[in-house]
């Protein structure tokens, strides 16, 4: 069974919070784990996630693994370096702050045995600011063009004056 191995590292999130995401995605396929992570709403999912599409580009490119047989073996959290820092308190104290990280392994592994994918995962297509500043531009010229139609063809009504109980309840309370 071939494997192909990813690594996070120095991740700046405590390793309790990125293992409670972790722990969910052992054993299932890579297919599902991308769906999982995309649905939860958890901090370390976006992590979690691009070192999972890393895992398995890298797994096609050099492993030479079909994505569609690749499911997650492995997937370890593990400590990294502290940062500590100190946070004043009253009567001249402080308060130690550790700003903990971690560091993710992943393995992937391929089997012939999968089912078949349940979720399709559309990746959003990328727009460049132009491209959406062009379409924009579009909409407001044919908004226009629609509004300057409706007014050609609008039937104008002669403008009613307000009656006796209108100037009645407009007037102002002394």
């Amino acid at each position: 069974m071939k494997t192909q191995t990813a690594k996070l590292r120095y991740l700046q999130l405590a390793p309790r919070k990125v293992r409670l995401a972790a722990t969910m995605l052992k054993g299932l396929s890579v297919n599902e784990a991308e769906a999982q992570l995309l649905v939860n709403p958890q901090r370390p999912n976006v992590a979690l996630l691009k070192l999972l599409r890393s895992a398995v580009s890298s797994a096609k490119q050099n492993g030479k693994l079909n994505p569609a047989n690749l499911f997650i073996k492995e997937i370890r959290v593990d400590g990294g370096p502290m940062l500590k820092r100190y946070m004043p308190r009253a009567m001249g104290r402080a308060t130690p702050i550790q700003k903990k990280s971690s560091h993710v392994i992943l393995v992937l592994a391929e089997s012939e045995k999968l089912k078949s994918p349940r979720f399709k995962i559309v990746k959003p297509e990328r727009i460049s600011k132009r491209e959406k500043a062009e379409k924009t531009k579009e909409t407001k010229r044919e908004k226009q063009m629609e509004k300057a139609k409706a007014s050609e063809y609008e039937i104008k009504k002669p403008t009613e004056k307000p009656g006796f109980i209108r100037r009645i309840f407009r007037r102002k309370t002394i």
